[in-house]
Formats: structure tokens, C-alpha cells, sequence
């Protein structure tokens, strides 16, 4: 049996959003019944059931792995929540617990599709919201779009959402005037601010197109302050297309996103030491240079086998002249620096000498002139300067 999928949601005090998530997750238990994998879902504020609630019912039926999916077209964690500091919670609860975080579920090519049937359903069958007289023959090209998205405090998700009202125009509306973009709160433009820059491009019909999953609270405050720009401006058609909803296509894009997460594409919480090692096999030298070179003190470095390099390893077996030449430049280098090692003890030896007889050596000139302790120098050779003071000539 596969791990439970598990809809985190986006708490609401509307019961009409509430309502169509519960049917959502019906839905889904109904497509992932076959496979066969239990589907749960919860809100992490706001509403019920709770995220808490539906993660404990699952530990109890026996589940401690679990993809989780958020039900969020842009991932902003600052409206949906943190689902990270959220699931480490509930793993404190529940210590066995552990969970694969799946991606939001947008931009997604199967959402912009979405998207586009709610956009033709509007341009047919959505009544007008100021008149009653039929409306006039309106070609494509005076028809433009106003993609409305939530709206957060950061700037990459209103990005996020830009481009996805980009995307939308080149791929499913080209033959449009335009598709602005605009957010229902935390920044501009705001609706009416998206409907007037289509009314100045020449546009004689807009359509608002939510990018919203379900309907609620959020829908209403789009349809309320499109009501209140087309009360201004009664001669220009403006039309609300609905949110994208309870649907197959919606479900489809989830269980994509439960499938990748399942295969080891979501975030996972599960400690590094069980995750799979990335870290490259080391080839070691032939014929045990590597013990070589270490027992010399030598640099070790892990080179790979030279194409046509098999050969007899046995006693006796003569070298090719490539590999001999090799180990005598490497016994060279190693000779070099044992000789400049040697070097460097006999030195300080040597140094050292005067200081062990009484007298005074390089270094301890140095300190006493530091000191002041020596006051003229012998005969007519230079004071001696002092490391790090430039000397006047």
C-alpha cells in the first residue's frame, strides 16, 4: 500500500470554500482508491477539520510516511502558512512521523488550460454586469483580460504570478488585446486598477479571470470591486469568469504532484544519513602507488585508470616505459622535498648554536633591539633594523 496523500489547505471562514475542499478530497479518494493509497486533508488555520486532526487520525490507522501536497497555486507561505514549521510540529507530536512535501501546483500547463475553459465559459455564457440591452459584436482583438491573483507581502510571488498572466496570453489568448494582471490585496495593482489599464489600451470588453482554486471569500471581494469600477464606467463590458474549482483536471495535477514527490522529488524529512549517498566512488592509483605516496608523506591525489592501462601486475613482469618514467618524477618531487626539509633543520640548528653557548644569535639581536638594550653598534657596520620598520638612508 502506498503512502496516504495528504491536501493541506488554506484555512477560510467561508463555508462555500470550505464545502468544495471536502469535495475535492472525495474526489481524490475516488481517483487513488485503485492504487490503493488513503487521501486525507486538513487546514492548518481557520477551519475544520484541522491539519493536526487529520495527521493524528493517520498515525492511529498505522502511517508514519506521508506526501503531503498544499492545495496553493503559488506556494506563498505567508497566506497558506508554514508547512514546514507546521509538519516539524506534528512530528514532535507523533516522533515516528515522517512526511515527502510535494510542489504547489502552479504554473502548471494543465492549470493555464483550466484557466482558459473558464475564460471561453465566460466569454459565452457570463451575462453582463451593467446593462440588460444584448451586447454588441465585440471582435477579439477590443476583448482583454485581467488575471487577479491573491496578492502577498512578497514580491516574488506577485512575480510568480505575472508570469503566469504571461504565459496565459502567449499560449491560450494570443489572439487577445491584452492580459494584465492585478491582485485582490497586499499590493498594486488592485482590480480596478487592472480593468482601467485595459479600458485606456482600448479594450471594449474585459473579463476578470480568477486565479483562484475555490470559490469563498476571495471571489466575492473580486466580483465586489469589479461591480464598483463597472458602476463608473457603463460602457465597457466587464465580465467575471469563475474560479477553477472541483474538477478532474485540478485532480490530475495533484496526483502528478503526489507521483513525483512519491519517487523522491519533494522535500523530505527524513534524516541525511537515510537519504541516498551522492558522494563519488575515488579510484585509487595502479599497482599501489596510493600506499606509496603515503608512506613517502606525499600529496595524494585520486587519479582514474588511463585508457589501455590493464596489464600484468605479477613479480617480474616488466613496466611500461609511461608508468617508469612516471615513478621516477614522483620519487624525484619526493627526494626534492626531503632535501629542502633537511635543509630547513640545519638552519635552524645552526641558528640555534650561538643562543646555546651564551652568545647572541640573529634572533635575539633582534629582541634586544627591540628592548633598547643595545646602544651603538660594533665598528662602522649598520644598526640593525628591526623586522617590519623601514630604514632611512
Amino acid at each position: 500500500m502506498k503512502p496516504p496523500l495528504l491536501l493541506i489547505g488554506h484555512g477560510t471562514h467561508d463555508e462555500t470554500g470550505v464545502a468544495e475542499f471536502g469535495r475535492f478530497v472525495h474526489r481524490l479518494r475516488c481517483r487513488l482508491d485503485g492504487l490503493p493509497a488513503e487521501v486525507s486533508g486538513g487546514f492548518i488555520t481557520n477551519a475544520r477539520p484541522a491539519l493536526s486532526d487529520s495527521i493524528a487520525s493517520l498515525v492511529a490507522r498505522g502511517h508514519h510516511h506521508l506526501i503531503a501536497v498544499p492545495l496553493s497555486l503559488t506556494g506563498d507561505r505567508r497566506a497558506l502558512g508554514d508547512i514546514p514549521g507546521t509538519m516539524a510540529l506534528e512530528q514532535e507530536r507523533h516522533p515516528t512521523l515522517e512526511y515527502d512535501l510535494g510542489r504547489p501546483l502552479g504554473p502548471d500547463p494543465r492549470v493555464l488550460k483550466l484557466l482558459a475553459e473558464r475564460l471561453a465559459d465566460a466569454r459565452a455564457e457570463m451575462p453582463r454586469f451593467m446593462t440588460d440591452e444584448p451586447p454588441a459584436e465585440i471582435e477579439p482583438g477590443e476583448t482583454a483580460v485581467v488575471l487577479v491573483g491573491h496578492g502577498s507581502t512578497d514580491p516574488a510571488v506577485n512575480a510568480e504570478v505575472h508570469r503566469v498572466s504571461r504565459l496565459f496570453w502567449e499560449t491560450h489568448a494570443a489572439d487577445l488585446l491584452t492580459v494584465e494582471t492585478a491582485y485582490v490585496s497586499h499590493t498594486r495593482p488592485g482590480v480596478p486598477g487592472g480593468l482601467e489599464r485595459c479600458r485606456r489600451l482600448g479594450a471594449k470588453r474585459v473579463i476578470v479571470l480568477p486565479y483562484v482554486l475555490f470559490a469563498g471569500g476571495v471571489l466575492e471581494r473580486i466580483w465586489a470591486q469589479a461591480l464598483a469600477y463597472g458602476a463608473n464606467h457603463e460602457g465597457l463590458d466587464i465580465r467575471c469568469a469563475e474560479v477553477i474549482g472541483d474538477c478532474e483536471g485540478l485532480a490530475d495535477v495533484v496526483i502528478d504532484r503526489y507521483e513525483e514527490a512519491l519517487a523522491g522529488g519533494g522535500q523530505s524529512s527524513a534524516p541525511a544519513a537515510r537519504r541516498p549517498s551522492t558522494v563519488l566512488p575515488v579510484t585509487p592509483f595502479p599497482g599501489g602507488r596510493e600506499r606509496e605516496a603515503t608512506a613517502r608523506g606525499g600529496l595524494v591525489t585520486a587519479l582514474a585508470a588511463r585508457p589501455g592501462s590493464a596489464r600484468a601486475t605479477g613479480p617480474g613482469s616488466p613496466k611500461p616505459e609511461r608508468e617508469r618514467l612516471d615513478e621516477e618524477t614522483f620519487e624525484a618531487e619526493t627526494s626534492d622535498a626531503e632535501t629542502e626539509t633537511y635543509g630547513a633543520r640545519m638552519f635552524s640548528a645552526e641558528t640555534s648554536e650561538p643562543e646555546a653557548a651564551g652568545g647572541t644569535g640573529t634572533d635575539s639581536m633582534i629582541g634586544a633591539a627591540g628592548r633598547g638594550e643595545i646602544q651603538e653598534s660594533r665598528g662602522d657596520a649598520p644598526p640593525l633594523a628591526q623586522p617590519g620598520v623601514a630604514s632611512a638612508v
